[in-house]
């Protein structure tokens, strides 16, 4: 049998050993004070000062050149590093999209001025980025989108609305897709152009919006005559939709999407242990929930390989993404099912904290970095389905 989809196996040599303990020694005192609740938010957690501190030990921008922060480590050992700040939660968004996504995309795309300004910021845990895609009408068909940027003396106009922007209140630079040409009906792909824009540009209005769990890291961002510079264009005009189509291989492909919920495995463990339940169905349910991990993680090793190789895997990471999330939302209640937990949430336990978070956030995994029924279809025309 033939398949579309590219998964050659990549493994971890096993000298990346030294690092990973290394991470982990950090990570265990660096943890000590963490709640449940803190926990929970994994990469979506804000924290500068744990940032600058990942970067003062080289762990933000490795795979980078050194002329511009760098430290031209490999690919491999990066993504050593994302699995243990994942395993255990870290507070990693303050440099989160900047490592994953704006920094990789400056680098093949950004002018020199542009590599020299962001990157050494970047990597010293110094600039926070944004992801200014999705819009109120267009959700995760971003082809459709009709935020615009108009050409003016010395730079581009901005106007329009983005929705769903991570820590767009706390970050310090968007990098934000609009359209440079015609209009979505005619020009759907073509006319599309991603800037650099700082956050505390005149014309910018941040408005939270608030989840089931009363917190608000999701925004909506509106842009009102937003003047942005010439040299804050990304590569050239009418390239934003390749641009944005690579960054989405390198987020939909991450251990973060089939990690999330990885914290609440080893307290549940442990609280099994405890309880003394000689249960073999719960036994056989958390190796079936095992397996399933180790699956996906040699998935996105094998897009990692190919990322690291210059192709752009843009189907395979949809599938990677469409497993991870349904795996992840399925997390919190296997745990519940196993422990017989409470449906009240008591904030002294960590585990029940960090559950009950968990409980009331993971719907909307399926919605960041593209929804269910985006990822399928790429999935399926991937397949020849369409």
């Amino acid at each position: 049998m033939t398949t579309p989809f590219n998964f050659q196996p990549l493994e971890l040599p096993a000298e990346l050993l030294t690092l990973r303990r290394e991470v982990r020694a950090f990570l265990a005192d660096a943890s000590s004070e963490w709640t449940g609740r803190d926990v929970g938010h994994s990469w979506t957690g804000f924290n500068r000062e744990f940032s600058l501190e990942v970067g003062r030990r080289g762990w933000i921008g490795m795979t980078w050149p050194k002329r511009y922060g760098g430290h031209e480590r490999s690919g491999l050992e990066r993504y050593v590093v994302v699995e243990e700040m994942l395993a255990v939660g870290a507070p990693v968004g303050a440099h989160w999209f900047g490592d994953r996504q704006s920094g990789p995309l400056l680098l093949r795309m950004g002018t020199e001025a542009q590599r020299e300004r962001f990157l050494p910021l970047i990597a010293q845990g110094k600039a926070a980025f944004c992801i200014g895609l999705s819009e109120p009408d267009s959700g995760s068909d971003l082809a459709s989108l009709r935020s615009r940027a108009t050409r003016v003396d010395g730079g581009w106009r901005l106007n329009g609305r983005k929705v769903w922007t991570t820590n767009a209140h706390l970050c310090d630079v968007m990098i934000g897709l609009f359209r440079t040409g015609g209009p979505a009906e005619t020009e759907k792909h073509k006319g599309l152009s991603q800037f650099l824009i700082d956050m505390r540009a005149s014309g910018i209005d941040v408005r939270p919006i608030r989840d089931l769990t009363g917190e608000a890291h999701f925004n909506e961002v509106t842009f009102d005559d937003v003047f942005v510079p010439d040299d804050m264009l990304v590569g050239r005009e009418g390239e934003g939709w390749a641009q944005a189509s690579a960054e989405l291989a390198f987020e939909r492909s991450q251990p973060d999407r089939y990690m999330s919920c990885f914290p609440l495995l080893p307290p549940a463990m442990d609280k099994l242990q405890e309880l003394r339940l000689d249960d073999r169905l719960a036994e056989r349910r958390l190796g079936e929930s095992i397996a399933e991990m180790v699956v996906m993680r040699e998935m996105s090793l094998s897009i990692l390989g190919q990322l690291e190789a210059g192709r752009s895997p843009g189907q395979e990471a949809a599938l990677v993404k469409d497993l991870g999330n349904t795996y992840e939302q399925r997390m919190p209640e296997l745990v519940r099912e196993l422990i017989d937990a409470p449906a009240r949430i008591n904030p002294d336990d960590r585990l029940s904290d960090l559950l009950g978070f968990l409980t009331q956030t993971v719907p909307t995994f399926s919605l960041r970095g593209g929804t269910r029924e985006i990822l399928r279809g790429i999935i399926a025309k991937g397949l020849g389905l369409r």
